[in-house]
């Protein structure tokens, strides 16, 4: 049987993960079931499932990845046939298309064909389904729940809710306008008028009526629970009503100096024999001489070659727990590390050249210090969680739960690609980020934004993303990728000085694995890469929204932009790694009374 409400695997990640609310191809709209939920989550997971990232295991705690399931007709040799995804009804209430008349359905409810006077008369095939509430009831915490409709309209007299039935503003169904008065049977009524207004000191309209938030978490099929925030009245398809937060990295192999051959790379990254080399450690920390003896024999490879590479690998394994302050960071640096190294001797799923970038033209040759092309590469991308109102930050722990029991893994989907990694010249960089007028010009900007938002943001963060983002733009015309298909990774230091990073990796990544097919990578030859970015900072120096969008300031989200808009820097929300926020082109080229400002004014201005 065919699955009825077909899902990519990829989309379970971002952007409809767990608590996010998807529209189906029928009407309906179901909100993603907790992780507990999922098939197999308390056992052991299939192999055609498994995930091993063990950088990213470390990092956020769990002992492997999954792939979100997928579904199989039963047949011959079929493993795990028909399991699907749980999902959960919400919203809850729904109303009549032809009369208006409310029902409010359990979460477990299937889609019901409308019961009401009016339709009752009809033949069952012509009955409407009941359609779904527009309005939903969210808070900063990321609970969410109903628009209360009974305690809105009796605010005077409480609601007799065995027989208190609610009708929708019937005069609004087919305008596409929900504006009106919701009416009860008992006689009271109230308008719509204004329920999305919303003040972060007073609360919204839900505050007129002393209903604040009780804690629901559908998802988990809690529908009561503990919080009192103030409640904030929006659109369910509105874009703030779910922020997936996802944690990626791209695969790079611990033995950092590249001294493992290529086959005894490929076998230290088979799971099973992974395993077995870690599962009896002398004194806990060494890889076992006997166990190595052996696997070397079966491969036919140098024994202390294998066992050599294989403790490189568990002491990199080893050396993150040493690090919680700057473990997000020391990962990161870790890659920048091995793609600024131009190595990739003895890694099967990474493939990178390195070229001259005293080739480009001048003077953009004296800004780069390496362009380095990544033939391929391997991502794995895992759902952490998710915010509603406002994007998650990196730091942020507040987070509601994705699962009602103690699970040691997260789902994850890995992608393999190819792009195009640069590095910048420090010593310019480091020039250019203590000038006076870039320093206030940044400073300016933070003075308005979110307190948590302001640590991992400076003047060299925001020129390399800001980079990143034209850049992409520009690509996606020359080398015909959308721009959705392009994602950035932006390498900078946010705490730790010592361990300085100034690159920009742009790649295109997909489930195929072999990755794409090789126009991305062929725009870093030096040559072509010029042209490139040259074509780039001209479009960057002029939007058609300009003179305002260059004099403008504290735009965007939590106004953490500046010259930044739709028309010359903004990319799909998929496509940048911190939600469109941080970004000025003016810290690239300048502004009309003060050119010198721009990063790459010397080149676009020679």
């Amino acid at each position: 049987m065919a699955n009825t409400k077909p899902i990519r695997r990829g989309h379970l990640i971002s952007p409809f993960g767990i608590g996010a609310l998807v529209d189906f191809r029928n009407g309906e709209v179901l909100m993603t079931a907790g992780l507990d939920e999922w098939p197999l989550s308390s056992d052991k997971s299939p192999l055609d499932w498994l995930i091993r990232e063990e950088r990213l295991e470390q990092r956020l705690g769990v002992s492997h990845f999954r792939l979100p399931p997928e579904y199989r007709e039963r047949g011959r040799g079929i493993e795990h046939p028909e399991k699907h995804i749980p999902f959960v009804r919400f919203p809850r209430w729904h109303y009549c298309p032809r009369s208006g008349v409310m029902e409010k359905l359990r979460l477990g409810e299937e889609r019901k064909l409308c019961e009401c006077r009016s339709c009752a008369k009809l033949p069952k095939k012509k009955r409407p389904y009941l359609v779904q509430s527009p309005y939903v009831a969210v808070c900063e915490k990321g609970h969410i729940e109903d628009f209360p409709f009974m305690q809105w309209v009796h605010r005077e007299k409480p609601p007799d809710y065995d027989n208190c039935k609610l009708t929708w503003p019937t005069g609004h169904l087919y305008s596409g306008r929900f504006v009106g008065n919701i009416r009860c049977s008992c006689g009271q009524e109230a308008s719509l008028k204004d329920i999305c207004s919303f003040s972060s000191d007073k609360g919204g309209a839900l505050n007129w009526i002393k209903y604040t938030c009780r804690g629901s978490m559908p998802w988990l099929g809690v529908e009561k629970g503990e919080c009192g925030e103030h409640l904030r009245v929006v659109q369910r398809d509105s874009s703030n009503v779910y922020f997936p937060k996802t944690t990626s990295s791209i695969y790079i192999p611990f033995q950092g100096n590249m001294m493992t051959a290529e086959k005894i790379g490929r076998l230290i990254e088979k799971r099973k024999i992974w395993d077995e080399l870690t599962r009896n450690l002398d004194d806990g920390k060494y890889v076992n001489k006997s166990i190595c003896d052996m696997f070397a024999r079966m491969e036919s490879v140098d024994p202390e070659e294998l066992r050599a590479a294989a403790q490189r690998k568990l002491d990199g394994i080893a050396e993150l727990v040493t690090k919680p302050r700057y473990l997000d960071e020391e990962l990161r640096h870790q890659e920048y590390e091995v793609l600024r190294s131009g190595k990739s001797e003895g890694t099967p799923e990474l493939k990178i050249e390195p070229r001259d970038p005293t080739e480009c033209i001048s003077p953009l040759s004296d800004l780069l210090d390496g362009v380095f092309l990544v033939r391929k590469l391997r991502e794995t991308r895992v759902f952490t969680g998710f915010s509603r109102l406002h994007p998650p930050e990196d730091a942020d722990s507040s987070l509601p739960p994705i699962s009602d029991d103690e699970l040691d893994w997260m789902p994850a989907i890995r992608h393999y690609g190819e792009g195009i990694f640069l590095e910048f010249n420090k010593k310019e960089l480091d020039a250019w980020s203590k000038r006076s007028d870039v320093v206030e010009r940044v400073k300016s900007l933070l003075m308005h934004v979110r307190d948590r938002d302001r640590p991992s943001v400076s003047p060299k963060f925001m020129l390399l993303h800001t980079f990143a983002h034209v850049l992409i733009r520009q690509l996606s015309y020359d080398c015909g990728y959308g721009s959705a298909s392009l994602r950035e990774r932006v390498y900078c230091e946010e705490e730790n000085l010592e361990k300085p990073m100034q690159g920009v990796l742009v790649y295109t990544s997909s489930g195929d694995s072999e990755g794409s097919l090789g126009g991305l990578v062929r725009r870093g030859e030096p040559a072509l890469l010029s042209s490139t970015i040259s074509k780039a900072m001209i479009e960057a120096s002029w939007c058609s929204s300009d003179p305002v969008c260059i004099e403008s300031g504290h735009r965007g989200d939590s106004g953490a932009n500046m010259a930044a808009c739709h028309s010359c820097v903004l990319l799909p929300e998929t496509s940048c790694e911190k939600g469109n926020r941080f970004l000025d082109r003016a810290l690239l080229i300048g502004k009309p009374e003060n050119l010198e400002m721009g990063f790459f004014s010397s080149f676009l201005y020679k």
